[in-house]
């Protein structure tokens, strides 16, 4: 615990860099919205939130299909989501593993684009590795038929 009388401050980070550069890099962690471990995102567009363990978490309306959010072969740098996810519109700050939080915007939106309902048509669940073919694996199996690897995994 500091003294009483202390201007430091407890809650964060001690040392902030090096002499030189004479400024703080974007990596150190900050408080705030926009340090580097509190990424927030405002007026993202969100499509579905649902769980990835389901096996029916990418069926839309239009595409019957039965088939979870995790795409053949698993998400590159990240691989399978087992559990809840959020699907949004465009992009989001950061690496693949990093936290990231989703705010309500203050303001009331008034953008047809931005009122309008979404209607999810299909989810591409095909590889994400060189040139994904096929939605599922029943799907891949029954165009390919056995494979030799099918064969010794049976033996």
């Amino acid at each position: 615990k500091l003294p009483r009388k202390t201007h430091r401050g407890l809650r964060k980070v001690a040392c902030i860099g090096a002499w030189h550069p004479s400024r703080v890099m974007y990596s150190v962690a900050r408080s705030g919205q926009d340090g580097y471990h509190h990424r927030t995102e405002a007026n993202k567009k969100i499509y579905r939130i649902a769980n990835g363990s389901d096996d029916t978490s990418a069926k839309t309306e239009f595409d019957i299909t039965r088939k979870a959010i995790t795409p053949l072969g698993g998400f590159p740098h990240y691989g399978e989501v087992k559990e809840d996810f959020v699907i949004i519109k465009g992009s989001c700050v950061g690496v693949k593993k990093r936290v990231l939080t989703l705010r309500k915007s203050l303001r009331t939106h008034t953008k047809r684009s931005a009122l309008e309902k979404v209607d999810l048509k299909f989810i591409d669940t095909s590889s994400k590795f060189g040139h994904g073919r096929f939605q599922t694996k029943d799907e891949k199996k029954a165009f390919m038929g056995t494979l030799k690897k099918d064969l010794a995994a049976n033996n």
